[in-house]
């Protein structure tokens, strides 16, 4: 997998020119990045296995299961609201303010859950389903990977 800090490099480039977009490939892994429409999305492909290597095939799809195996579970649990950027969680708008959404609140897809700080950029997520809240994973100020879930809903 790509590298945090060069994530973070590409982001603030970004911010830093004005780029709305990002796509590059290097050695067959490729990353692309964009802004706008309501926050920052950051895509990550890994290169696939090399054909001629068994054991490396064997490796990659051994992995695959393991990254998903904890959005399965929550699937199971429920409907997951994950992070769609690398970045710092925040559950209210302010230090003082109240949070966004409490265990047993009920949300619509357009219910803004949280914030997550990249680069300086504040970026409103939303539930995209509707249910109840029934699970909180992540604790204020934590950090958060792309993909990790942030919520359960019921």
């Amino acid at each position: 997998m790509t590298d945090l800090k060069i994530l973070r490099q590409l982001i603030k480039m970004m911010v830093d020119n004005g780029l709305s977009e990002v796509d590059l490939e290097d050695q067959g892994e490729k990353i692309k990045l964009k802004r706008g429409g309501g926050g920052e999305v950051v895509q990550h492909v890994p290169a696939p296995p090399p054909a001629a290597s068994a054991a490396t095939g064997a490796g990659a799809a051994a992995a695959a299961p393991a990254a998903s195996g904890p959005a399965a579970d929550d699937d199971a649990e429920g409907t997951p609201v994950v992070s769609p950027m690398v970045g710092s969680f925040y559950a209210a708008s302010s230090p003082d303010a109240d949070d966004f959404v409490k265990v047993g609140d009920r949300v619509t897809p357009d219910t803004v859950v949280c914030i997550i700080e990249a680069m300086k950029v504040f970026n409103e997520i939303k539930a995209e389903a509707s249910g109840t809240v029934a699970e909180i994973k992540v604790s204020n100020g934590d950090a958060v990977e792309f993909g990790q879930v942030l919520f359960v809903l019921k």
